[in-house]
């Protein structure tokens, strides 16, 4: 079950889970989104609350209305997503991970991009 951070609107929370499954590729360009009521009946949400985060990443581009058929995803969402998400990365996240790793004493060699902790 998915728990929500008091902190942050919930209808912006959903728009990033769905963003990131988009990234994913699920589902695909071209291929039509869940329904607003799949989607709150899955999260267990308002479909208000749904609506909106669904009319979110429509006004980002990446869903397109088609008018009685549903929410579809665009072509090229996916790398508009990519760009986006490695632009934020690179300008917000980086720069304070950089530091707590330079904090912490942890460099380059001790990274392992490849091993999965368990």
């Amino acid at each position: 079950m998915q728990t929500w951070d008091p902190q942050l609107p919930i209808y912006q929370q959903l728009a990033d889970l769905l963003a990131a499954q988009l990234l994913d590729g699920d589902p695909p360009e071209g291929q039509a989104m869940p329904s607003v009521r799949t989607l709150a009946g899955r999260y267990l949400l308002n479909p208000l609350t749904v609506t909106r985060a669904l009319q979110t990443l429509s006004d980002n581009g990446l869903l397109e209305n088609r008018r009685g058929l549903g929410l579809f995803v665009n072509p090229g969402a996916r790398q508009r997503l990519l760009s986006a998400e490695r632009q934020r990365f690179l300008e917000l996240e980086w720069p304070r991970l950089r530091e707590r790793l330079r904090r912490l004493g942890i460099g380059p060699d001790a990274l392992r991009w490849e091993e999965q902790t368990q």
